[in-house]
Parts: C-alpha cells; structure tokens; sequence
C-alpha cells in the first residue's frame, strides 16, 4: 500500500459514512472474497468462499422461521450433532448464544458473503411480504373491548397474535431506519405512533384509539414491567435481534390523561461508530478533544440538550486512551456503549447508586481517568472537582445552551467559582443537525434575505453558495439524510479562570473566549453551510 493511501481511504471512510472495507474493495487493494477469508481467519470462523443454492432439505426446518429472519441465519451443514449456520451478521457475539440457547443444541456461526447469504435466507424462507397496513388492520380487528382497565383484559389482549405482530412490525421498521426513539401516545381520540429520525419526528401510522391499550401493554409485557400499574411511570428495558444484531431498546413509560405514553430509545450498537475521526469535528477541535483526552488531570465537559451526541463524544474520545497501562471508569444512565476494557457501571437511583455515590467509590479504585454521565447537582460536582485536583481526569456533561453558560450552570448548583477555576480544563458544547441529502442535493447561491435571518452578509460569505435537498426516496421525501455536528470548544486559559473567579456573567465569558479564538455554534453552522452540509433552516432551529 502507497504511503498515504491508507489516511486517504480513512477519510472517504469517514466522509462517505460507507465501512471501511466496502472502501477498501472499492479502491481495487484487496478482492472481496480475499477480504472476507482475512477476517474468518482472524475471527477463527470457518469461511464459505461458496454459498450453496438451498440448504439441505433436512435442515431446512432445524431453525424456525421467525428465528432464521430475527437472527439472519440459514443451517447449511450438520456434523456429529453440530449445526452450521450462515449469517448475515456473523461478527454479532448474539447470535451464536441465543441460537445455542434457543435450538437446544450446539451450533457453529461460519462467515460468506453476506450479500450472498441474504439471498439464500430469502430464498429459503421466503420473503416477509406482509403490508404493514394489512398488519395494523388484522390487529384493531383482533382487538375488542380492550380499553378495559382490567390487567387480565389487557394481558390477554396483548398476547393477541395480530397485536404482537404490529408491535414487532413498528419496532423493526424503527431500528431499520436508524429511528433514535419510538413514541407511542394515546390522545382522547387517536393513538400516534411516531419515530425520531434524523432529529426529527415523523408519524409512522394512527392505529385505532381502540388498540393503545393493548399494544401499550404488549411493550410492557416484552420490558417486563407491572402491566396493572399504570399510576406511576416505570423504566424498563427490551433486547430484540433485527437482521441479525442485537438491539437494545430502553423504555418509559408515563401516566397521563388519556392513558399510558411510552417513548422507546433505539440503541443500536451497530450504526455508531465510536470514532472520533468519523463525528465530522473541524480539525482543529478534534486535534484539541484529542490532547484533552490525553491530559492527566482536570474536568472535560460536554454540553447540549438531550440527543445532541455528548454521550458519543465522550465514548469516542475515552476509547482512544484505552489501553492497558489506563484504568478508566465510567457512571452513566444507562451504559449505552460497551467498551472492552473499561469499567463501566449503571446507575441505580432506587438502590441508592447515584452518580454522587459511584464517583465517591470511582476514587477508592485507583483510576486514570473517569466519566460521570452527567452532573445533576452540587454533591457530584464537589466530588468530581475533588477527582480532578487528586490527579484524575474527569469528563462529564451538562445541559447548557453554550459552553461558557456551563461555568453559571455549576456556581448556581453553588459550586465555589475558585474550585471551578483551578479544576476546569475545557467544554466543548455540541449540536446535530440534519444532512443535506448526497442524493438530491442542490446547490444555490443565498439571497440577502436568507443571509440576514443568519445575522451575516455578503461580505462574509463571498461567492460561496448553500446547499439543499430537493427530496428522494432514499431520504423520504425530505431533502435530508443523517445528521453532523456543530462544536463551540472553550479551552480554559489564565484570563478565563480569572474571570471565573472574578465572577464573571456567560456573556462576559463568551466574549473572553471569543476574543482568545472560540468560535461559536451559530460560526460553526456557517461553516457547515459553506461546506454544503446542512440548511438555514436546521442552523436557525439549533442555534
């Protein structure tokens, strides 16, 4: 390989959102077959450089149908007992011990092409050709009287056949189409099922008000929460394979009016790659979030509202200081991301687990580095201030609209502004944004009207023009597809802590940070226009 060729395929990598060894395959460097017997044979999985036309008639029916699609999986062999399946996935450690579990027998995961392989589930079970409409109509047929507060009514409604099918249809269509969230609202009238995709929300189908009940219950029966209790809001958790990959879907539910509201967070290992190469930072910021994450001590915090990616960063940049000479421990609500190698604990405010109490025995196990999910109040600031000044380096986050407004966020939770000064390193604050659409994008050049509702003029644009999309299918119709980000790093220097100290107002520290370099989100939006991006509309919305 040609010196540079490989930073060259690392950055089409990142910039395309295309893995790494399609990019690879594509440049011609490496065949797919060769590629594909290179990982079986680090992976130490048996490599089918053929896949047959049709398993074995006597195998076809040693994985039943449902687990064959869940899993994404075709039994081709059968040795003294084995079972060797074909999967799609075959890198996901789920499938092995689930069909192990589920089949009662011992079964051995081999790696093919899997494009080959899906053709071979398809041709072997058949397509799912079920419409979601006809899907939804059998279930508000199925379903009578079930708006009854009676749990055993509710329970039996939703073992209803049709209803767990609409259930799994809705939930399968979320995590294909990257969905962040699930929302299930009953009103007086209708029941919405809406998705978060891209940030936004889109209805998915209206069931009949008749069904609410019972597919609400249905979820909490697959989260195994108390089906009769539904004065209370609970929290509870469902795993589920799609296409062959585990997901995780965190559930709440809460009381209201009309009955139950649940919102599912999608947590879907597979489309996020904890990479700090791959969050699209301006390189600047990233080659200082990658210094900070090196630093030996001090507090990093990460700023922005609710599925603003704070929790992606904050992952990323620890998993690139993880390596066997760092011991690194991290409290979150809930662990989103498994890391080997770090030590990660889930906090448990019914037990008495709080961020407070898992950083006060973070210090008694002799860490490097630590993550607190999120600071909520003054006992976990003071204690992650404490880590800080003993030679431990702290990352955490906060809701605040700006990266200086963290500064006033900690003293009104009456943290002293010295200890503030002497242990703050930096805040990065952080927005998503939708993509414009590769597919149907257009480029413009912005109208004076447009420029202002920006606060800029033409002087600061130049001849550069914007971007839109016109609207496709692979983005549904709305112009937009994926999301990247807009950063504002603050990195704290001798004249910011003094303001700090000083007690110094937001607006104050913004504009010290501003004159030492900081460039603001609404700046970093321009720059995502300039670079065709994103819209005036997102910008507008997220900053």
């Amino acid at each position: 390989m040609a010196p540079g060729q490989l930073d060259d395929l690392q950055t089409t990598h990142v910039q395309t959102g295309k893995p790494l060894a399609e990019v690879v395959v594509a440049a011609g460097i490496l065949g797919r077959g060769e590629l594909l017997r290179l990982v079986a044979e680090y992976e130490q999985l048996r490599y089918f450089a053929e896949v047959p036309a049709a398993p074995p008639s006597v195998l076809r029916n040693a994985v039943p149908v449902r687990l064959a699609r869940d899993y994404g999986v075709v039994p081709v062999e059968e040795n003294d007992g084995r079972l060797t399946l074909l999967a799609v996935d075959p890198m996901n450690p789920h499938v092995l011990d689930d069909l192990t579990f589920a089949l009662g027998r011992d079964v051995e995961i081999g790696l093919a092409d899997p494009e080959a392989v899906e053709r071979l589930l398809e041709a072997t079970y058949g397509k799912d050709t079920a419409d979601f409409a006809e899907i939804l109509q059998r279930a508000e047929t199925a379903v009578d009287g079930a708006e009854s507060e009676d749990a055993e009514a509710a329970v039996a409604a939703a073992r209803d056949a049709p209803v767990i099918r609409f259930v799994d249809a809705v939930l399968r269509d979320a995590v294909r189409r990257q969905a962040s969230d699930v929302h299930f609202e009953p009103f007086e009238d209708v029941f919405r099922v809406r998705c978060r995709i891209d940030g936004a929300l889109q209805e998915v189908s209206a069931p009949a008000r008749v069904l609410a009940v019972p597919v609400i219950s249905r979820i909490k029966v697959l989260a195994d929460l108390n089906i009769a209790e539904r004065r209370v809001p609970q929290d509870g958790r469902i795993q589920m394979a799609v296409d062959g990959r585990a997901v995780d879907l965190r559930v709440s539910t809460l009381p209201t009016q009309f009955g139950e509201s649940v919102v599912l967070r999608v947590l879907d290992k597979s489309v996020v790659n904890l990479n700090l190469d791959a969050l699209g930072m301006p390189p600047e910021i990233l080659a200082a979030v990658r210094e900070l994450a090196r630093r030996p001590n001090g507090i990093f915090i990460v700023t922005g509202p609710t599925g603003s990616g704070k929790t992606t960063t904050l992952n990323s940049a620890l998993r690139e200081v993880n390596d066997e000479e760092t011991k690194i421990l991290t409290a979150e609500d809930p662990v989103e991301y498994e890391i080997d190698g770090i030590m990660q604990v889930a906090v448990n405010s019914g037990i008495g687990l709080t961020f407070a109490a898992a950083l006060r025995s973070f210090l008694r196990q002799d860490p490097d580095k630590i993550l607190v999910g999120e600071i909520r109040d003054l006992e976990t600031a003071r204690i992650a201030v404490q880590a800080s000044l003993t030679g431990h380096l702290v990352f955490t986050t906060l809701h605040t609209n700006d990266a200086a407004g963290a500064v006033t966020r900690l003293v009104d939770m009456g943290l002293e502004p010295y200890l503030i000064s002497a242990s703050l390193e930096a805040v990065l604050a952080q927005r998503l944004v939708r993509r414009v659409c590769r597919d149907c994008s257009e480029t413009y050049r912005p109208g004076d009207d447009e420029l202002a509702r920006l606060c800029l003029d033409r002087a600061m644009t130049g001849a550069g023009t914007f971007a839109r999309g016109r609207g496709c299918a692979p983005c549904g119709g709305t112009g937009y597809r994926g999301r990247i980000g807009l950063y504002e790093l603050i990195r704290v220097g001798d004249r910011f802590r003094e303001a700090v100290v000083a007690g110094a107002t937001t607006l104050d520290l913004a504009a010290i940070a501003g004159e030492e370099g900081t460039r603001t989100l609404r700046q970093d939006g321009t720059r995502a226009l300039l670079d065709h991006g994103t819209t005036t509309d997102e910008i507008l919305r997220y900053t």
